[in-house]
């Protein structure tokens, strides 16, 4: 089959199981989920910081910010300082519920690639342990990281191959546990492999393209530009995952009927 024709057979897959819509379900609860963790997280900030007077003033110092940025995120830390326990309650709720709503999208898109059902409440069972494994291989790359930054610089190429072993396993672990269908690894290997290819090669455009895009949309709709930035990334990576899920159940076909 030539590319062209793999190419569109491919996108007449993925129009067949509606990727658009399926797409954008991951991008809305994507989002939804980085709010909550983003109430998470300013919640643990208020709890490290405790009754400490001048925390704030040191945080924004130390982050080198001004203007009403600053005074924006002071204000956050503040906040965040007397109602630190509701909000580490409120966003330890909210990442768990969020969360696993934004693995049962992801579970929706592969399930409707492969024309296969859900599972209600176990899907958001194994959208839970998706959390975990995804958390995981996270903490393990930021420790893999701050290592691989006291090498000499002529090894660090090699941080390039380190994101392409994580992104991989993340994306099998993705493809792995959140569908329901026993496939073997072979077939999910492959594509998993591609799309944490084109995951670092978006990562390496996105951060030349995502800053421009922030400061010029910031510049004509205020804070709410930094939304709309971010709406767009996601919306492609959600893309990406549904382009996932369709070859992979492309490629299942072809291991069974061969």
């Amino acid at each position: 089959m030539s590319a062209f024709n793999w190419g569109r057979e491919l996108q007449q897959r993925y129009n067949a199981i509606h990727g658009s819509s399926l797409a954008a379900a991951i991008t809305l609860y994507g989002f939804l989920a980085l709010f909550a963790l983003l109430i998470l997280a300013v919640a643990i900030i208020g709890l490290i910081a405790g009754g400490q007077k001048g925390f704030a003033k040191e945080v924004v110092g130390d982050l080198g910010i001004t203007g009403s940025s600053a005074n924006s995120i002071s204000k956050t830390i503040q906040t965040a300082q007397t109602s630190h326990r509701l909000g580490t309650i409120i966003g330890v709720l909210g990442i768990l519920w969020l969360g696993s709503s934004f693995a049962l999208a992801i579970t929706h898109a592969f399930n409707a690639a492969w024309g296969i059902t859900g599972l209600g409440m176990i899907s958001r069972g194994r959208g839970l342990l998706w959390l975990a494994g995804l958390s995981a291989l996270a903490l393990g790359e930021l420790s893999f990281s701050s290592l691989w930054s006291l090498l000499p610089d002529f090894l660090s190429p090699l941080s390039v191959l380190l994101g392409l072993v994580v992104n991989s396993a993340l994306w099998f672990w993705t493809s792995w546990i959140l569908p329901r269908r026993k496939v073997p690894w072979r077939v999910v290997l492959v594509p998993s492999v591609i799309a944490a290819a084109l995951f670092e090669i978006l990562k390496f455009i996105g951060s030349f393209v995502v800053p421009r895009l922030v400061s010029s949309s910031s510049e004509l709709y205020g804070s709410l530009g930094l939304v709309f930035a971010l709406l767009a990334w996601l919306l492609i990576i959600g893309r990406l995952i549904v382009y996932l899920a369709v070859v992979e159940a492309w490629r299942g076909e072809k291991e069974v009927s061969a």
